[in-house]
């Protein structure tokens, strides 16, 4: 028996049972069931940084220190991951003049994503919640002419930061 024979006698039997056009009908709502199961992701608060900026390596450094409980995993802007996640989330044209923070399925940027951030810090860094009056168009102005000169006032690397051994465990995809 040719090979040609042997895919016409399989393409036969299966459709003869309706295999096919029933897997086929199938695939549509296994694929939109697979984005309702929860990924591993899902459950960590990520903090997508700049990994070059000096000034967003500090505020990592700042969260670890206030983060006692592990709360916060990091990965830097440039990884796969990142880009996964803000692809995933739908954020484009951000650049990399912010930091995001995805919590519990929801993806905050830029003067929110600090602000959730540090709601969630031992301190009183809570209190900074008070800027949630202030309307989002104006706290993500200043938030925003503050990171597009973060490089002038606090210098960049040339590659991303290598964490610690003490703090590896916190950062992912890289």
């Amino acid at each position: 028996m040719s090979s040609g024979s042997l895919n016409s006698l399989t393409s036969q039997s299966t459709s003869a049972f309706g295999w096919t056009e029933k897997a086929s009908l199938l695939l549509p709502v296994i694929e939109a069931l697979c984005f309702l199961v929860p990924s591993p992701m899902d459950s960590i608060n990520i903090v997508i940084f700049d990994g070059v900026c000096n000034f967003c390596n500090g505020a990592v450094n700042f969260i670890i220190k206030r983060d006692p409980e592990g709360v916060f995993a990091f990965t830097p802007m440039q990884s796969d991951l990142a880009k996964e996640l803000m692809e995933k989330h739908q954020i484009y044209n951000v650049g990399v003049d912010t930091f995001l923070l995805i919590k519990n399925g929801q993806c905050f940027v830029f003067s929110s994503a600090a602000l959730e951030i540090a709601k969630d810090l031992t301190g009183f860094w809570y209190m900074f919640n008070v800027f949630r009056l202030v309307p989002v168009p104006i706290r993500d102005f200043f938030y925003k002419v503050f990171a597009r000169n973060r490089y002038a006032l606090f210098g960049r690397q040339d590659q991303c930061m290598v964490p610690s051994n003490e703090v590896r465990s916190r950062f992912v995809g890289i």
